[in-house]
């Protein structure tokens, strides 16, 4: 399929929030890309509005937020199964679904006609003319009464699947690990919108100077509960016009993650290894705990992602990030660039290893990936974790600290990755992270002493992080 949002529309079909949407939901069934990549993209070709860019995301990532309970509504009034559609006929459904069952706000008519309308545009793409079904199909939705959801007696897998539109794989994971309650905890927190979290930059401003800034332009904003860094915006919009963007005031960052840097405790003047260092946001908040003093090696394979690093650093005002590109498992590509003793020893005080991971934790910013990912996915990352701490560990010094974490919610790439590694490496020691984290960040330290935001109460993504020590 072609790429771009009009692809499935002839030339003179004038773009609508609807049209862009559909042509993206279509698009991300065969995209590697992320969608917010690819609504980035659309949006900057189309002149909408504020009105008609929110509405592009809200049905862009509702419809993939609430897939599978679109799809379990859908099935009782259709005569075929969804699947056996084409995708465009598919997602026009879904689009249209969602309208009906999730935003009040829009006119049930409008939404059916709508969807009608959008379905007679993309008939000369697909040969046929499709509207008699998509109008069918959403007018015996609105008659149809609501199925009860699924029993979390009888079936608590199923349940949470489609009630938080959760793949079954993983809903089952969560419960039989977690049980139903904690694990209907989790499917709801990756169900949910997230919120605009960012983390202030302290080499620019404070948080209260800046919660001050974003009083005057007249937007409601408040401190995070759990990180000293971060500010919630009730009402965002399109991040470089934010005030304080251009300053290099904030970086957007969730409130979980902007934790992990303090449990490496970087001071100035030492010198840091990012072992996966892009886009950068850990790298400038290491910087600004060391006040810009001492070195930051920010290593990455990929050279468009340190070129993020880069412009991240420049807009921050972050001084001691050197960029190097290579394959963090192969020390040959990327050992020379990092300072060392005369005797050739490593120098590196610290390590950061925020390691590629399946980013179950991070569903709710990301919801195709969803439907994208399996459980074979776990013991690939694991491979590719533990190498990355085999190749890294012999550049810490004695007495130096390296810290592992992951945007992960389960412990194949978690839990099971440090402590194989801990039984493969004497000379590391595990320290509990509690020391170097806030108060309210307490709870949320494991009885292996790891940091766990899984299923937390504040509105965060999912991390992990353990804090090793060098001992030998």
């Amino acid at each position: 399929m072609a790429s771009g949002p009009r692809s499935l529309f002839t030339a003179q079909t004038a773009p609508s929030a609807r049209a862009i949407a559909l042509s993206l939901l279509v698009e991300s069934e065969k995209s590697e890309e992320g969608v917010d990549v690819l609504l980035d993209r659309a949006l900057a070709r189309c002149s909408f509005d504020g009105r008609d860019r929110a509405l592009t995301v809200e049905l862009t990532y509702g419809v993939l937020r609430r897939l599978a309970t679109i799809d379990w509504r859908l099935e009782p009034v259709l005569d075929k199964p969804l699947l056996r559609l084409p995708v465009a006929v598919q997602m026009v459904l879904r689009l249209g679904a969602y309208q009906l069952l999730f935003l009040d706000r829009i006119p049930q008519s409008a939404a059916v006609n709508e969807s009608v309308n959008l379905t007679r545009a993309f008939a000369g793409t697909l040969g046929r003319d499709w509207s008699g079904l998509v109008n069918a199909v959403l007018r015996s939705l609105l008659r149809h009464p609501p199925e009860p959801w699924p029993s979390m007696d009888q079936d608590p897998v199923q349940a949470l699947s489609v009630k938080y539109s959760v793949p079954a794989w993983l809903s089952r994971r969560w419960v039989e690990r977690l049980g139903p309650v904690a694990a209907e905890a989790v499917c709801e927190g990756v169900s949910v919108a997230p919120p605009m979290t960012l983390r202030v930059n302290q080499l620019v401003t404070t948080r209260d100077a800046l919660l001050e800034k974003f009083a005057q332009a007249g937007m409601t904003a408040r401190s995070t509960t759990v990180s000293p860094f971060g500010i919630v915006l009730e009402d965002g919009g399109p991040v470089p016009s934010l005030p304080g963007f251009q300053e290099g005031a904030f970086y957007v960052e969730d409130e979980a993650a902007q934790l992990v840097p303090l449990i490496l405790d970087p001071q100035p003047g030492e010198i840091v290894l990012d072992a996966c260092a892009a886009p950068g946001g850990k790298s400038t908040h290491l910087a600004e705990l060391m006040q810009n003093k001492g070195t930051i090696y920010a290593v990455d394979r990929s050279g468009a992602r340190l070129d993020l690093v880069r412009t991240n650093c420049r807009r921050l005002g972050v001084q001691n990030v050197v960029p190097i590109a290579g394959d963090i498992r192969e020390p040959r590509e990327w050992g020379p660039s990092v300072k060392q003793s005369a005797a050739g020893q490593p120098l590196v005080d610290r390590i950061l290893v925020d390691a590629p991971c399946s980013g179950l934790g991070v569903l709710r910013r990301h919801p195709e990936a969803k439907w994208r990912k399996d459980e074979q996915l776990l013991p690939r990352h694991q491979t590719l974790q533990y190498q990355i701490l085999e190749a890294v560990a012999p550049c810490l010094r004695p007495g130096g600290v390296l810290v592992y974490s992951t945007c992960s919610t389960e412990p194949e790439e978690n839990e099971d990755v440090i402590e194989r590694f801990c039984r493969a490496h004497a000379e590391f020691q595990r320290e509990s992270v509690s020391s170097w984290l806030p108060p309210a960040a307490q709870e949320f330290v494991t009885e292996s002493g790891a940091l766990s935001t899984v299923g937390n109460r504040f509105s965060m993504d999912g991390f992990y992080a353990a804090r090793l020590r060098k001992v030998l």
